[in-house]
């Protein structure tokens, strides 16, 4: 399912986004009403229909009942106010705010050779780390890394970085990113996200000792559930995950690169 930042017509990703849903899920224009807070049971049906429109507290409920958050969120509003608005200086301006929040939060779908991009973890790092240091030779920016790197691995890998469009390397010899957000594609995930989570763990196993309590966070819980809640608990995660990266991508600048780790997984077989 694309995100509502792609689309210019909000009852077009209502629809899509109900026939998304029903072709993963035993999903119903009545549950998908419900979930939005509405009372009639057919009246997303009628919103996405053109039979009705969306009022300022009905595009939240809509915006609930599809799980948006952050940017997407802010998004689907101007793009209701955009589709309904009946004066063209009021189109104006929600279009306007539209293209802001799509350029301020694209999406990157890496697929083909960009993929190598999660082959090690110094690209994400440099990616996030070289815009903080602006001026920065590569010495320094592999000693911020704790020395993981040589100056040379720097050097190389902002060279990849560069010509691969994950940065954009300025006049004055500074690097900004060119899109704020990453996905991989489908085809490619398996392989080089395993190899990706594996290495990011083993960061996780040191960090217990490395830093102090102050400077990073560590939590768990060991529960007994069956596949519903599982299901429920991994829709939760999603949402959570939107939310931060809303957080971490609101503003520009930063003065450390930090990794979050979501995992969930089994301690024993199925009984």
């Amino acid at each position: 399912m694309k995100s509502v930042i792609e689309y210019e017509d909000y009852r077009l990703f209502m629809s899509e986004y109900y026939q998304w849903k029903k072709r993963t899920s035993a999903f119903t224009w009545r549950e998908f009403t419900k979930k939005g807070g509405f009372t009639s049971p057919n009246y997303m049906k009628l919103v996405c229909e053109g039979k009705s429109g969306l009022s300022k507290s009905g595009m939240e409920g809509a915006a609930d009942a599809m799980d948006l958050v952050g940017a997407e969120r802010e998004y689907f509003r101007q793009l209701v106010k955009f589709c309904q608005a009946k004066r063209d200086a009021d189109k104006k301006v929600a279009y306007a705010e539209m293209k802001a929040i799509a350029a301020a939060h694209k999406v990157r779908v890496l697929e083909g050779e960009s993929a190598s991009f999660y082959e090690s973890w110094k690209y994400p790092v440099l990616r996030e780390l070289a815009p903080m240091m602006p001026g920065a030779k590569p010495l320094e920016v592999a000693k911020a890394c704790g020395g993981a790197f040589t100056a040379e691995e720097v050097r190389d890998a902002l060279a990849f970085l560069t010509r691969a469009k994950f940065l954009k390397k300025n006049a004055d010899g500074t690097y900004e990113q060119i899109e704020r957000s990453l996905m991989m594609s489908t085809a490619a995930m398996p392989m080089l996200v395993r190899s990706m989570h594996k290495e990011m763990a083993r960061f996780a196993e040191d960090a217990v000792e490395k830093f102090a309590v102050d400077e990073r966070n560590f939590t768990g819980v060991t529960m007994g559930i069956d596949d519903e809640s599982y299901a429920q608990i991994l829709h939760e995660l999603d949402l959570c995950r939107k939310r931060i990266i809303s957080i971490a991508t609101a503003k520009k600048g930063g003065n450390r690169v930090y990794r979050l780790n979501m995992q969930m997984f089994p301690l024993t077989d199925k009984v």
